[in-house]
């Protein structure tokens, strides 16, 4: 786990102590990834500088930095992640004649390139990563990024440069870097809460998508090009979703049950390996449960358990996550966070997401990694599973009402809930549900579910949303149903761009490497074979996972209702918040960037204190507002 940079000079203007110099400011902007060691090589024979920041959890020595050459010294790599697969690997590669000379999964990788080549080397990976590969043979830069988007890579132009890098703030280091905002990407930003692959906010600065590769020739790629177009994927959602409806499993209920634990219980084991320090986040949730469960049973000592609690009880999982540690017999530590230490996070959150981002559950998963951090290097968690087994209430309660209303005539279903909403003023979450059943199809329910609902991106001026992949979703000629749907689009977009990215810069910020096991891509295709009823059972989700875990705790230390890992941020933004959204919510402040509507932001503002808005969510969408404008100030308006 580490963080990775560079650049090529693609016009010849710097010479190589230049491009150096510029490598080793951007590997500082990222040293907090890795380190432990700054690595740096350039190519004699061309303008090409890698840098490495070094995390070292595989082979500890000297012989696991990067960046690496191949046996042949053919390929030249600098990656961040794991390859949990490595020695499966090695031992195929050995017997076909290959020696090693280190303990990593790097050199691993790099002999898989050389053996199959790196399009079918890559579909050989299983693990988290975010590649840069250069071909010397070919002079070809090729940029490689895991299936489901665990490490992040941005990529693009500066200047007369080619740069890649793990975080957009090494971009901030280099000299000709000009920090354009793009406004349609902000919009989508506003939309969402993230900015969605494979956009970022900057013009001319790109995010490679999930499963995805892109190869550069320097002597055929233009200066300023749009590279979006140039991407590949070598690992495509849609086949995975295709075969796996066209493989229906006709097994039992408990060999299906068997067989997802047999899975499961391997991908925890390959995450298992480590040369240092390992424990895990354990919420008290199905999805941690479920990891800590089985990485106790295959530990001879007590796991470490980590765990944060708040005095607010609508928000604390902590008692129920230290009543299944002491279940399981893990060496638990948890913390309870005041409202004090909590504020006291955010002045740090445009620093450690230096791309806007909302998702407010950012400050307990940045607390959690902290304390994590002093006890361990690698902490196992429960991320993924809501994503491919159903797990949210909009794949259950909302896809199950909705299948119900569906056939009643738009024009009926929208008189109707204009009645009822006006009945349930005091009851928010189901005035919310007769909204949504209230509005025309199931594509305009999804997106409102997802994002801040419609309109949400208006307050950019002279700005018009780009294309995404989750515009795709609906054109998918599959037979999904509702629930599908959703889960797919989660896949696709919601896991890679919020979730990932609140770990990864949470974690990453204070040198703690995270594993998410329900994220294996075996077991994301496994699951698109299960029969539905498996992943969701009425309106109970997560079935398969659930009697899984029912062998390992008692079900009435986790069947509760799902909660959910995030801050108090509405009553915060009416007290102890107030005043410094205001400021950031002011006329002067936000004029001052000229991005959003000052008008129609203070209306918002003045409508959520007030307590006349009617839009769900409010506080979540002024959220959105307000760590723009603190990620403006950081690093636009310095």
């Amino acid at each position: 786990m580490c963080g990775i940079a560079g650049l090529y000079n693609i016009t010849g203007d710097k010479n190589a102590n230049i491009c150096a110099n510029i490598g080793q400011k951007m590997a500082a902007a990222i040293a907090h990834r890795g380190p432990e060691a700054m690595g740096l090589w350039q190519d004699p024979n061309n303008a090409l500088t890698f840098i490495h920041q070094r995390l070292a959890i595989i082979d500890l020595s000297a012989d696991g930095e990067q960046p690496m050459h191949s046996p042949s010294g053919r390929y030249v790599v600098t990656y961040n992640g794991e390859i949990y697969n490595y020695l499966d690997l090695k031992k195929e590669l050995e017997s076909l004649g290959h020696k090693f000379r280190t303990k990593s999964d790097t050199e691993v990788m790099l002999t898989a390139f050389e053996e199959w080549g790196v399009v079918d080397g890559v579909k050989k990976l299983n693990g988290m990563f975010a590649i840069a590969l250069w071909d010397k043979k070919q002079k070809q830069l090729h940029l490689l990024r895991d299936r489901f988007g665990k490490k992040p890579l941005y990529f693009g132009w500066v200047g007369n440069d080619f740069v890649f890098a793990s975080e957009l703030k090494s971009f901030h280091t280099h000299p000709d870097f000009t920090a354009e905002v793009s406004r349609e990407n902000t919009a989508l930003y506003m939309q969402y809460g993230y900015v969605c692959a494979p956009h970022s906010i900057f013009k001319n600065i790109w995010q490679l998508l999930p499963g995805s590769l892109v190869t550069l020739d320097f002597e055929k790629v233009k200066l300023n090009e749009n590279l979006i177009k140039r991407q590949q994927k070598y690992w495509d959602l849609a086949d995975v979703v295709d075969n796996g409806k066209a493989n229906i499993s006709q097994k039992s209920e408990v060999e299906l049950i068997n067989e997802f634990e047999n899975m499961l219980e391997h991908t925890v084991k390959q995450r298992m390996i480590s040369d240092v320090p390992l424990g895990a986040f354990l919420s008290g949730g199905i999805d941690s449960s479920t990891v800590v469960a089985l990485m106790q049973k295959n530990s001879a000592q007590a796991v470490k358990t980590f765990s944060i609690g708040f005095n607010e009880a609508d928000y604390n999982e902590a008692e129920h996550a230290k009543k299944i540690a002491h279940h399981l017999g893990t060496d638990h530590h948890e913390f309870y966070v005041s409202a004090e230490e909590a504020l006291n996070v955010i002045s740090s959150l445009p620093d450690i997401y230096d791309e806007p981002f909302s998702d407010a559950s950012q400050i307990p998963t940045y607390l959690i990694s902290k304390l994590a951090k002093d006890k361990v290097t690698v902490a196992l968690t429960g991320d993924g599973g809501d994503e491919i087994l159903g797990g949210y209430r909009r794949h259950t309660h909302v896809a199950t009402i909705w299948d119900k209303v569906k056939f009643l005539p738009y024009p009926m279903r929208k008189v109707a809930g204009s009645a009822f909403v006006k009945l349930l003023q005091n009851n928010p979450s189901k005035k919310r549900l007769v909204q949504l059943m209230s509005m025309k199809d199931d594509r305009e329910i999804y997106h409102a579910l997802i994002s801040h609902g419609a309109g949400a991106s208006d307050i950019v001026k002279n700005a018009n949303l780009p294309s995404i992949p989750l515009d795709d979703i609906y054109n998918y000629s599959g037979d999904l149903n509702f629930s599908e749907k959703m889960i797919y689009g989660d896949m696709i977009q919601y896991r890679s761009d919020d979730l990932m990215v609140k770990t990864d810069r949470a974690s990453m910020t204070v040198a703690l490497e995270t594993r998410a096991p329900l994220m294996d891509y075996k077991l994301a295709e496994y699951a698109w074979t299960l029969p539905h009823h498996m992943k969701i059972r009425g309106v109970t989700g997560k079935y398969i996972l659930r009697e899984v875990l029912k062998r390992h705790i008692p079900q009435n230390l986790y069947e509760r209702p799902k909660m959910g890992f995030t801050v108090p941020i509405e009553g915060w933004l009416r007290g102890s918040l107030k005043d410094w959204a205001s400021d950031l919510l002011s006329a002067n402040n936000l004029n001052k960037q000229d991005i959003l509507d000052a008008d129609k932001v203070q209306k918002i503002w003045t409508n959520f204190q007030s307590g006349s808005s009617s839009t769900p969510n409010q506080a979540k969408y002024i959220w959105s507002i307000l760590m723009y404008q603190a990620w403006s100030a950081r690093w636009i308006n310095k």
